[in-house]
C-alpha cells in the first residue's frame, strides 16, 4: 500500500509507441481530456442501453455514472482505474419486480430503487469483510467455473426480453436484424477505436437507416424529432425517490454476488495489464461500487458496476491513469444536465434498441464462456460439468423458487445454485465425465 492516500501522478510522455502510462501517472492535460472523452464514448452505449431496457431515465443514469465513478475514485484513493456504469445484472430482476412492459417510462421504478439500494448495502458489507480478511474466501466460493456460469446466465436469461421486444410485427423484426448486421459489420470490418465502439457505432448506423426507411420512405413508425426540438439545452436531472418493498429488496439484494464476481475479475485484469498488484484495494473497490449503487438508487438511477468496455479501452491505449476517469466522470455530469441530450436518447427506435440488445446479451453470455476458456476450466471434471450445466439451465429457463411470500428469479436461483452446488461437490474426488 502507498504512503499517501492519493498518488502524486507523475507527468509522463507517451511519445514512445507502446509505452504504458500507469495508474499513478498522467499525460499532458489536453491528451488527458481527449482520453476522458474516449472513455465517455466507450461507456455510453451500455450505460444508456441498460436503463432504457428497464424504463429508467437514461440521462439521469449517465449523470449518476459520473457521480458513482467519482465516489469510487475517492474510496480507492485514486489507485484503481475504473469507470462505473449501469449494470446489466439488474435488468431481469428489475423487470420482474416492476412488471415493466418494455415501452416508455417505468411507472414502478421507486420499488426497484429500494431493491437496488439493498443490493448496494450488501455489496458494501462484503467489501468491508474483504478489507478485513482478504479475498481468498470469495475465490474459494466463486472459482472461474462458477463466475463464468453466472455471467453467461445473465445474457441467456435476458435473451427472451430482447427477442420479445422486436417481435411485434415483421417490420420491427427485420429492422432488428438490420441493426444486428450493422453492429456485426463494425465489429468485424472496422479498425482501432471505431471497432472498440462497435455497439455505439452500429447503433448510430442502424438509427440512420431506420430514419431513412421510416421518415423518408414512409415505412413503419417514423422517429418523432419534436421532443428533441422542444427540450431545453440545460436543466436539472429528474430525480426519483425510492420505495422500500421487502419483496423487491429480497429479490435484488443477491445481485451483489454477481457484482462481486464481476468487479473482482476486472481488478485482476487491470492488475495483469499494469503489472501492479491491486489486491490490497479489492475491499475498498467493493465498498466504492456498493456506495455508488446506494447513492444511484436514492437518486433514481440504476445499480452500477465497473465497466469492461473501459478496461478494453485501457488495453488498447495502454493509458491506465486514474485521473482520466475523473475527467470522464465530470463530462458525464455535464451531459446529465442537458435535457436535450436525454431527448435525443429517447428517440432511439424500439427495433434498433432491440437489435442492439440481442447483440449485447449474446456478448454477455459469451463472456461467461470466455472466462472458462481463459482460466482453462477442466470440463472433464464432473464437478465443473454439473455446476455449469445446472446453472445455465436454471438461468436460461428462468427457474423461480418460491420462499414463503417471496420468489427468487432465474438469475438469483442460478447464482446461488452455482455457489452452493460447487461448495457441496468441491470436496468430492474428480471423476470421468458423464457425457
Amino acid at each position: 500500500m502507498a504512503d499517501s492516500y492519493f498518488p502524486r501522478w507523475r507527468v509522463q510522455s507517451q511519445a514512445i509507441e507502446g509505452r504504458v502510462v500507469g495508474p499513478d501517472e498522467r499525460l499532458a492535460w489536453p491528451q488527458m481530456f481527449a482520453m476522458g472523452i474516449q472513455h465517455v464514448v466507450a461507456m455510453f452505449g451500455s450505460t444508456v442501453l441498460a436503463p432504457l431496457l428497464m424504463g429508467f431515465d437514461p440521462n439521469l443514469c449517465i449523470f449518476m455514472s459520473g457521480v458513482g465513478t467519482l465516489l469510487f475514485f475517492v474510496l480507492v484513493g485514486g489507485r484503481v482505474p475504473s469507470y462505473l456504469g449501469s449494470s446489466f445484472a439488474f435488468i431481469g430482476l428489475v423487470i420482474a419486480v416492476t412488471g415493466y412492459s418494455g415501452h416508455g417510462p417505468n411507472l414502478n421504478i421507486p420499488v426497484a430503487l429500494g431493491g437496488i439500494i439493498a443490493c448496494g448495502v450488501v455489496y458494501a458489507i462484503i467489501g468491508f469483510i474483504v478489507s478485513a480478511i482478504g479475498t481468498k474466501w470469495i475465490e474459494t466460493l466463486m472459482p472461474p467455473v462458477v463466475t463464468g456460469a453466472i455471467v453467461a446466465v445473465i445474457g441467456l436469461n435476458l435473451a427472451p426480453i430482447a427477442v420479445k421486444g422486436v417481435s411485434a410485427n415483421a417490420f420491427d423484426a427485420w429492422m432488428a436484424l438490420v441493426t444486428v448486421l450493422c453492429v456485426g459489420a463494425v465489429a468485424v470490418f472496422a479498425r482501432g477505436m471505431l471497432q472498440r465502439l462497435l455497439i455505439l457505432v452500429g447503433l448510430l448506423i442502424a438509427y440512420v437507416i431506420y430514419a431513412i426507411v421510416t421518415n423518408g420512405l414512409g415505412m413503419g413508425k417514423p422517429i418523432d424529432f419534436a421532443v428533441v426540438a422542444n427540450a431545453a439545452w440545460f436543466g436539472m436531472p429528474h430525480f426519483t425517490a425510492p420505495v422500500f418493498s421487502l419483496q423487491a429488496m429480497t429479490l435484488l439484494a443477491p445481485v451483489a454476488v454477481i457484482l462481486v464476481a464481476e468487479n473482482l475479475g476486472h481488478i485482476k485484469a487491470v492488475s495483469a495489464m499494469t503489472g501492479q498488484n491491486l489486491d490490497g484495494y479489492v475491499g475498498r473497490a467493493f465498498v466504492g461500487d456498493g456506495l455508488a449503487t446506494i447513492v444511484s438508487g436514492f437518486a433514481g438511477g440504476t445499480g452500477v458496476t465497473t465497466y469492461a468496455e473501459n478496461i478494453g479501452v485501457m488495453a488498447v491505449t495502454k493509458i491506465y491513469s486514474t485521473l482520466v476517469f475523473v475527467i470522464a466522470a465530470l463530462i458525464a455530469l455535464v451531459l446529465g444536465f442537458s435535457p436535450k441530450f436525454g431527448a435525443v436518447i429517447q428517440t432511439i427506435p424500439g427495433p434498433v434498441l432491440g437489435g442492439v440488445s440481442i447483440v449485447v446479451f449474446g456478448l454477455i453470455a459469451v463472456t461467461g464462456a470466455r472466462i472458462w476458456v481463459v482460466n482453462k476450466v477442466d470440463f472433464s471434471d464432473n464437478r465443473n460439468l454439473i455446476v455449469a450445466a445446472v446453472t445455465l439451465v436454471l438461468g436460461a429457463g428462468d427457474f423461480t423458487l418460491k420462499l414463503g411470500g417471496f420468489g427468487l428469479g432465474g438469475i438469483g436461483t442460478a447464482t446461488f445454485g452455482a455457489i452452493i452446488l460447487y461448495a457441496l461437490l468441491r470436496r468430492k474426488p474428480a471423476q470421468q465425465p458423464v457425457v
